[in-house]
This record gives structure tokens, sequence and C-alpha cells, in this order.
């Protein structure tokens, strides 16, 4: 019985646009970005869908929630979902920190992608055979998509804000 995984990245947010490292900040919507995870709301409106889990920061949240509206969905949260740790980049400006050496206190790849492995278990084990809108942050959802689709991070391309992408989750890929 496969579960569908819409994974989501949420709406842009004012570090978005203002090019900054948000890391584990909870970050703020913009207009744009409430107006993307509305677009998203439209396209999902249709769609079956049984449950909605979020990131446990504030801009993935109010993106999930905007989303689950018209289901009557609450939205359920897990740190699983959270955007990579970025350390001491958190908060720079994004263009300034090419050729910089990453801080010792930047979440590893291995870490990001060991989390991104226990997220899929996550949905397995607790939605298996249904729907479910998942909305987390760039890297964790391509970390998510990397062992997902068994590629290397730079494999996967990169996710705009509000883009949609679905994974068909069966148990068999538990034993892959």
């Amino acid at each position: 019985m496969a579960t569908t995984l819409y994974l989501v990245r949420h709406g842009e947010t004012v570090d978005n646009a203002r090019q900054i490292m948000q890391g584990q900040t909870q970050g703020e919507l913009t207009e744009q970005g409430r107006a993307q995870a509305a677009e998203v709301r439209e396209q999902m409106r249709r769609k079956q869908i049984d449950a909605v889990v979020s990131s446990d920061l504030k801009r993935s949240v109010d993106t999930a929630t905007i989303i689950a509206g018209p289901h009557g969905l609450t939205v359920s949260q897990t740190p699983l979902l959270r955007e990579r740790d970025w350390g001491d980049f958190t908060g720079r400006y994004i263009p300034s920190l090419k050729g910089e050496p990453f801080p010792e206190n930047v979440e590893s790849l291995d870490c990001l992608l060991q989390r991104a492995q226990r997220f899929l278990e996550f949905i397995m084990n607790n939605y298996e055979g249904q729907s479910v809108v998942a909305v987390g942050h760039g890297i964790i959802n391509k970390a998510i998509q990397a062992v997902y689709h068994h590629k290397l991070m730079r494999e996967v391309p990169r996710m705009a804000n509000a883009e949609v992408r679905v994974l068909e989750l069966t148990e068999d890929y538990l034993s892959s």
C-alpha cells in the first residue's frame, strides 16, 4: 500500500528575499510567501489529503496551515523536517559566504541525511497508505529526495519556494 508524500518547501520569507542564511531560525513569510502557500493550497484543494506535517519552524508551520485549510486538518509538527543547522553561518548574508570554510558547528551532511532517512521512516510508520503533505525547507527537502532516490545531494535539483514534489513510498522502499 503506497503512501503519497507531497514534499513542499515553505513560502518565501523575509530572510529569503534578503538572502540571509536562516537555518533553524523561525522565519516570517512575506506577502509573496503567503500568496505562494495559497497557490499550493489551490493546487491541493481537490486532492485527497489525509495529513499535513510540517517542520516546527514558523515559516513552515505558517505555510502548512494555509495549505491545510480546505481539508480541515491540523498541522502536525516534527523537528525531523527542520532546515539544516548552519551554525555560525546562520544570520549571515549568503553571497558573502562564498569561498568561506564551513564552521565546525554546521550540521554535517551525514547527520542531515540520517535525519532525512528517519523522516521517511516516520512517514511510513505513521501514515502508511495515506496522502501526506509535508512542508519543510530547501536543504532538508533536498536531503529527503537524495535518500529517496539514492542520489547525492548535488544531483537533486534545488526546490523553489512553495514548490511541490511527489514521492511514492512503499514498504519495498524501506527495505531497499
